[in-house]
């Protein structure tokens, strides 16, 4: 059984950092292409950033480019998103995903096969 552990939220101020962790266990993550969601109250869930099994690419959702970055440790079985320059538009529950994705799309929530549970982020202004 996969198991996707977040940790890593909390409140911060308009400006601050957090930095998000996602411990995965149960599976192979190595294989895996991971992934951040966020959802915000009233909002559909949406796609932030994925990264690929080996760490050397990644991909973000415009409205976090050049503040957040994801990364992983397929030694530590973790996969990170640091986030930089937080704005209230940020605030939400953000979920990790993961999965193969044979075929699939990184930013397509359907194509994750594993999620974590959600850690929530709060910025206040």
């Amino acid at each position: 059984q996969v198991q996707l552990v977040e940790s890593g939220g909390g409140l911060v101020q308009a400006g601050g950092s957090l930095r998000l962790s996602c411990r995965v266990s149960g599976g192979t993550f190595k294989n895996y292409v991971m992934g951040w969601f966020r959802q915000a109250p009233g909002k559909e869930r949406e796609y932030v950033a994925a990264v690929s099994w080996s760490g050397s690419t990644s991909g973000y959702t415009d409205s976090v480019k050049g503040r957040f970055i994801i990364s992983r440790d397929n030694t530590n079985n973790t996969v990170y998103l640091q986030m930089n320059n937080l704005k209230s538009e940020d605030a939400a529950v953000y979920y990790c995903a993961g999965g193969p994705l044979v075929g699939g799309t990184w930013t397509r929530e359907r194509d994750y096969d594993y999620w974590g549970q959600g850690t929530q982020v709060t910025v206040s202004s």
